[in-house]
C-alpha cells in the first residue's frame, strides 16, 4: 500500500533510539524527509550513520537536531530550525522522554516531578509548538507515542503511567480541538517492546518482586498472549499509518499496542 508520504516532512522526536528510530528507518523507506530531535549528540551522529548505512541513497533526505524538548525553549529552536532548512512540518512523531521506573516504595515528590518533566513535558511543548503552526496552514498530523501505562496502573510505573495519561489526554482534547483546522492527533501505547527502555523497566520490576533480572523477563514474556516482546518495527508501523493520509478519518484515536495482554473495551 503506497501511504502517500513522499517528500512529506517528519519531524521525530526521540528519533535517535527504539521506536522513534524505527519510525525514522519506515518514513524514509516511503520516500519521505525526515529530521530527527535528540537531546544526545552522540546518539544523533549514530542514528544519521543507521538511516544512511540502511539507505544511501536517502541521506539527503535526514537532517538531525540535538534538543531536550523537555524545555520548551530548546523545542521551539529545534522546530525553528527544522523549518529553516525543510520547510513546514506535515507529521511529527512525539517519541521522546520516558519516566523512569520506580517500585512505589522508592518514589519521592522528586520522582514524581521527574516524571512529568520526562515524559509529559517532553511530548507537550513540541506538541503545543506544532500543532499551532498546522493550525494556520490547514493540514497536518500528528502521532504521540505514549505508553500502555497510562491505561492501567503498575506498582513500578505510577509516576510515569500518570504522565502517560496526562498525555492521553491531551491528545483526545487537541483532536477535538484542532479537527477543524485539518489536524488529526493520535497516539499508540506500546506495552513491552524490545529496546534499551525495556532492560529499566524488567529491573524495576525485579527489585520490586525481589528477583533476578532474568526471572523477571521470563514472567513478563509468559504473560503476554503473542507469546513475545514486540519489535520497534512493529510499533513504527502503526505509527505511519496514522501519520499517512490513508487514515484521513482517524483522529482522537488511542491504539493499544500491548499484544493483547489487557482485555479491555475503549
Amino acid at each position: 500500500m503506497d501511504l502517500q508520504l513522499g517528500n512529506k516532512h517528519i519531524l521525530i522526536t526521540g528519533g535517535s533510539k527504539g521506536i522513534g528510530l524505527a519510525s525514522a528507518h519506515a518514513f524514509l523507506a516511503e520516500g519521505a524527509r525526515v529530521a530527527i530531535v535528540s537531546r544526545d549528540a552522540a546518539n544523533l551522529q549514530r542514528a544519521a550513520a543507521q538511516l544512511c548505512d540502511a539507505d544511501p541513497a536517502a541521506a539527503s533526505r535526514i537532517a538531525t537536531y540535538c534538543a531536550d524538548t523537555s524545555h520548551a525553549g530548546q523545542a521551539l529552536a529545534a522546530l525553528e530550525q527544522a523549518q529553516r532548512a525543510g520547510g513546514p512540518i506535515d507529521v511529527l512523531v512525539n517519541s521522546a522522554g520516558a519516566a523512569r521506573r520506580t517500585p512505589v516504595h522508592e518514589l519521592t515528590p522528586q520522582s514524581w516531578a521527574d516524571a512529568m518533566q520526562a515524559k509529559y513535558f517532553a511530548c507537550v511543548y513540541m506538541l503545543d509548538a506544532v500543532i499551532k503552526h498546522m493550525a494556520q496552514r490547514g493540514s497536518g498530523a500528528i502521532v504521540n507515542v505514549i505508553g500502555a501505562g497510562g491505561k492501567v496502573a503498575s506498582s513500578i510505573h505510577l509516576a510515569g503511567g500518570a504522565a502517560n495519561a496526562a498525555l492521553m489526554l491531551v491528545t483526545a482534547g487537541l483532536a477535538t480541538t484542532y479537527a477543524p483546522k485539518g489536524v488529526r492527533v493520535n497516539a499508540v501505547n506500546p506495552g513491552l517492546t524490545l529496546t534499551e527502555r525495556l532492560h529499566e523497566g524488567i529491573a524495576a520490576d525485579a527489585r520490586a518482586q525481589g528477583v533476578s533480572t532474568e526471572q523477571a523477563l521470563q514472567s513478563a514474556q509468559a504473560r503476554l498472549p503473542l507469546g513475545r516482546i514486540a519489535k520497534p518495527e512493529e510499533i513504527a508501523a502503526a505509527v505511519l499509518f496514522l501519520a499517512s493520509p490513508r487514515a484521513s478519518y482517524i483522529s482522537g484515536a488511542i491504539l493499544a499496542m500491548d499484544g493483547a495482554v489487557t482485555p479491555i473495551v475503549v
